[in-house]
């Protein structure tokens, strides 16, 4: 997973739900830069326009509650951002999130102290997660190697093609 992640907090609270993460009007697709284009757009028509490539979403409680669509955190990477951390995820949401290669994080501390545009920094190999303007770090739970595996790879489907070349 390697070099560290630095992007700009783009904030939301808790119970952010995946109808808003991407309608359904547009879960027939499964095209990511599509997905991307439609991100949290019943949520915050102003998202695309606020976010730049690399940011990161600080979220609340709950995240990704709702339906079990693999296309929410599809369209979040197709969105540009580089990871979420939240104080809690659905659980659904956060299998979808490693089954997609999409990087989670949950760090309550982070998410409090954190405001919109604040630049935030992840290393992925130690969980240390950081708000750069507030010069406070926190350490998150640290995924199994594993985990780390199928997120670096892009997720499930690319971990699985790996390991089933590595039979043969």
């Amino acid at each position: 997973m390697g070099e560290k992640i630095r992007g700009h907090a783009i904030t939301y609270g808790d119970n952010i739900n995946t109808d808003v993460i991407i309608p359904a009007r547009y879960c027939t697709h499964f095209d990511i830069g599509y997905l991307g284009e439609h991100c949290m757009e019943d949520l915050d028509r102003d998202f695309l326009k606020k976010r730049r490539p690399g940011d990161i979403l600080v979220v609340g409680r709950n995240f990704g509650c709702g339906s079990s669509r693999e296309n929410a955190p599809l369209a979040i990477k197709g969105a540009g951002m580089s990871c979420i951390v939240a104080k809690s995820f659905a659980r659904i949401f956060y299998r979808n999130a490693i089954n997609t290669g999409l990087l989670i994080y949950e760090c309550e501390e982070l998410v409090e102290i954190t405001r919109d545009g604040d630049l935030i920094e992840v290393d992925p190999e130690t969980g240390l997660l950081s708000n750069l303007k507030r010069s406070k770090s926190f350490a998150s739970a640290h995924f199994p190697e594993v985990v780390r595996e199928i997120i670096a790879l892009g997720g499930m489907i690319p971990f699985v093609r790996k390991r089933l070349g590595e039979k043969r």
